[in-house]
This record gives C-alpha cells, structure tokens and sequence, in this order.
C-alpha cells in the first residue's frame, strides 16, 4: 500500500479566522471519496495571512503551497494534481520561494508553520532541544554570558538587555526564583506571540527552561493573554506532552535538574502587561503597577527574585544556545541585534508577520514587503509599538527599524506592531482614542494616568471643537508633560507619544471640526 501523501493545513487563530478547519475537513473528505490515501498535518500560520488558508503538500520537490483555499476549491485541486502538486490558479510554489516569506531571516519563527506543533519528535528533528541540551552542559554562569553576547533585548517594548536581567536575578540571594514569562499581548496590531505559541509552543519551554538552568530557577509560569483561547489549549497540551517527554519535570531530560512550569491565564487588562501589575495578578490580586524599586529581579514574584521576559525573547533563547551567541549577534545593526518579528496590520495589502534583521526600514516594510495600503490610497501615517507608540507621517519612513535610532525620530518599536492608516485617517480622533484608551485602561493607582487621561479626552474634544483652541493646546501639552514625567508606568507615560505625535505631525487636523466663522 502506497504512503499517504501529507498535507499541512494550518490551525492557528488566523487561519481558523477565514475558514481552515472546514477547508481541511473538505481535503479529508475529497480524499476518502476518490480512495487516495492522505495524511493531513495541523500546523501554524507561516504568517502571510492574506493568503490564509494557505495548504501545502508534500512532493519529492519540497512542500507546494495553494492560498487561500476555500471548501469549493478542495475538488479542483485534486481534479489539477494538487498531491502532485500540480498547476492550479491557486498554486504558489514552494512556500520558501514566495517573496514575502523567502525575504525573511527567520530564527525565532523559522518552526512556525513548518512542523506539527504538538509533537515533540518532529520538533526536535526541526532543531529543537539542542539548545537546552546544550545548556545543560554549561554553568549557569555560562549560559548568562551567551544571552549577554547575543545581544538579546526584551522584545515586549523595553529592550532591557535580557543577560543583564539574568545575571541580576543569577547573582540574588535565595534559594527560590522564578521565571515568568509575560504573553499578555495586548497592543494593538500585534500578534507574534499568539502566532508562536499555537506555532511551536515547545520553542517556549524549551527557552524557559534553559532560563531556570541560566538562573537557578526551579518554577516558572505563563502569564497568558485572556482573548487567546486557542493559544491556550495548544501551549497546555505542549506543556503536558513536554511532562511526558521529560522535557519538562524533575529530571530534564535525564539531567537530574528540576523545571516545572504552569500557564495561567490573565483576566484581559492591558496594564498586566507591565512586569510588576502582572506579578501582583499572578498572585491573585487586581493587577496594579508596583513602585520600584525593588526591581522584580531582586524581589518579584512572592518576593523572590524573579526573571520577567516577552515571550518572543524567551523564544529566542533556544536559537542562541543552540547556534552560539555571535551567530545570533551576526544579525542587526548597532545596539539592536538580532531579528524582531515585525506584524503588519491595519490598511496593509499583504498583512501578517515578518521576521527581520533590525536595520530595514519603515518604507522598505510598507511596501516592498506589505505592497502598500489595501485601499490602494496614499499611506499618511503608521502607528508602531502599540497603542502608546508615536503616529509616524510618511517624512519618517525612511528611519531604520533599530531602537535607537528609531527612538532618535520620535517612535517607538515596542513589540513590532505596525498599524497602517491611509490619507482619510483622522489624526484628531486617533489622539483622542489614544487618550480614551489610557482613560479606559489606567489600573488607577497614580494620578497623571488616571485622572490625566480623563482630562485628556475632554481637552482634545474642546480643542477639535474650535473653542480657544490655541489654549487648549497649550493645555494639552503641559497636560501631556505631566503624563510623561509623572506617570508610575509607561502605560501613562507614553501616552503622551501617539497625542503629541499626531498635534506635531498633522495639525491640520485638529482644526477640522471647528465651527468656521462666515463673514456678513
């Protein structure tokens, strides 16, 4: 009997979003009718999901992929040859050679979309789990010092240097640590923490784990976005196959060393994004920011030290073990190395996830990669890093996505969020949904934040309404100093990014609603 033929069809949120799980039930279906053998295996989103459902099939000339397939298509890909991978007005080619995915450098997510993420053989015939054999190998001293060469910087919005926060925590007294790793992805336009956990969940153990090891720690948690259930299931399911395998438990992998993990999931407030508001919900209470210092490092969870790292710096934590700092380090540009997983969002043409060397530039990424806005209008402005990140005008384009350099223009990389706005975007109202959004989400322990916004909102509304507007902005910007120094955390503290960019950037505006004086 001949092997079946294997299909990969994807099953993460995006492609189950526009129809996956029909169109692999219709492949199945149409299989079983023509009595053709066919395996079909679940993975991840590759991350262009313009073309989601995008299917694959094995080929003795590597995997060819169709997208978008609906239902209605599974009968005439057959009829064309598609477990030949025959030509087909859907048929891409080999994922690899499609230029959106082929101009990637992909290390973090170079899994994602590839293998079934629930087995851990086929992940650790991807690469997987070299890097945390090979930790186990090394001092935990050692290990730190790789993350410091890599060059490895929080991917959650702070660029922390991830070896200096390790060493921190390594070199604290105590004889219990932690290791929490923060996936409250809650900015808008983001989406890679999502993609990689129900992508490769195990690339996540397998980073937290070699974190335990780098810093003496024996516990750790997943501190989960609320809106994510599918994720959710998938890295639950990862986590008690990782327990199977021994890759997790009280003897990592025959090692004698012990690293429990649990996931937990948040309640759906974007300030337990922030380190400490994150910590104190972990331990049960309302998720509000603590005054530092101590820093967590030194006193986190249950006031112990603890390590608190994004998810996708954790992730990438496996990749550097495994191929040695400078291999990591070899990416990038000045202090920002490595690669960043860019998501692009909004009114974008070819939306999804791009994995880049830092140093591509806003304009390359919005239209070498994205093709330009999906109405096909103008691109006016590109919110990047989130909610709290600055609105960019098309003058900025050219800045180099490097966390220096970028900060140096008035933005703000944050997690890799693009936002995407054409020329009929309102620049007005997005200042005064940034505002609203801060007002909405303030945890309300501090004043600038929690009042401050509230005032915001009502300043903006006067100022669009035309009523003194020269002292409402005035008002507005010392209104934003405030926020800005005065703030517990970033949430209030950047707030002022996305107002003040859009007052600087499109004043025109904010002059749009106002009442206009007709002469007798």
């Amino acid at each position: 009997m001949n092997a079946p033929t294997v299909l990969y069809v994807p099953r993460d949120a995006a492609a189950l979003s526009v129809g996956a799980e029909a169109v692999a039930g219709a492949l199945a279906g149409e299989a079983a009718r023509r009595g053709i053998p066919v395996r079909i295996v679940r993975t991840g989103s590759r991350g262009a999901l313009w073309l989601e459902p995008m299917i694959e099939v094995a080929t003795p000339g590597g995997r060819i992929a169709y997208g978008p397939v609906a239902p209605a298509d599974v009968p005439g890909l057959f009829d064309a040859g598609l477990l030949q991978g025959g030509p087909h007005a859907l048929r891409l080619g080999r994922a690899e050679d499609i230029p959106y995915l082929r101009d990637q450098e992909r290390l973090t997510f170079a899994r994602v979309g590839t293998i079934d993420p629930l087995d851990p053989a086929d992940y650790a015939a991807h690469g997987g789990l070299a890097g945390l054999r090979r930790a186990l190998d090394m001092a935990p001293a050692e290990i730190v010092e790789a993350i410091v060469a890599s060059g490895l910087r929080g991917r959650g919005g702070a660029a922390f240097p991830a070896g200096i926060k390790w060493k921190t925590v390594l070199d604290a007294p105590g004889t219990q640590k932690y290791v929490v790793c923060n996936a409250d992805e809650g900015d808008s336009g983001t989406f890679s923490d999502r993609m990689l956990v129900e992508g490769d969940p195990f690339c996540l153990i397998e980073g937290m784990a070699i974190a335990g090891l780098a810093v003496g720690a024996t516990q750790g948690y997943v501190y989960l976005r609320s809106e994510y259930p599918h994720a959710w299931r998938t890295l639950n399911a990862a986590v008690a196959r990782a327990y199977a395998e021994g890759i997790l438990g009280a003897d990592v992998l025959g090692s004698g060393r012990r690293f429990e993990l649990e996931v937990r999931r948040g309640a759906g407030a974007y300030i337990c994004g922030e380190e400490t508001a994150l910590l104190e919900s972990l331990e049960g209470r309302r998720g509000q920011v603590r005054a530092k210092p101590p820093l967590p490092a030194l006193s986190g969870l249950f006031g112990r030290p603890t390590v608190v790292n994004n998810l996708i710096t954790l992730a990438t934590v496996p990749f550097i073990l495994a191929e040695g700092p400078q291999a990591y380090a070899d990416f990038g540009m000045g202090r920002s190395r490595g690669t960043l997983p860019l998501q692009l969002a909004g009114n974008i043409r070819r939306g999804g996830l791009v994995e880049k060397a830092f140093g591509i530039t806003l304009r390359e990424l919005l239209y070498d990669i994205g093709g330009g806005s999906a109405s096909g209008r103008p691109i006016r402005a590109v919110q990047v890093g989130g909610p709290l990140g600055a609105y960019l005008p098309e003058s900025k384009f050219d800045l180099p996505l490097d966390y220096e350099a970028f900060a140096a223009g008035g933005g703000m990389l944050g997690h890799g969020g693009i936002v995407v706005f054409d020329d009929t975007v309102d620049m007005a109202e997005q200042a005064r949904y940034a505002m609203e959004f801060c007002a909405v989400e303030s945890c309300g322990k501090c004043t600038p934040c929690r009042i401050g916004s509230t005032r915001g909102v009502e300043v903006i509304d006067r100022l669009v309404a035309g009523e003194a507007p020269e002292r409402q902005e005035e008002l507005l910007r010392d209104l934003c100093d405030t926020m800005l120094h005065g703030s517990l955390c970033a949430l209030g503290g950047m707030t002022p990014f996305p107002v003040l960019s859009a007052l600087d950037f499109f004043p025109e505006d904010f002059a749009r609603h106002a009442p206009r004086t007709v002469a007798a």
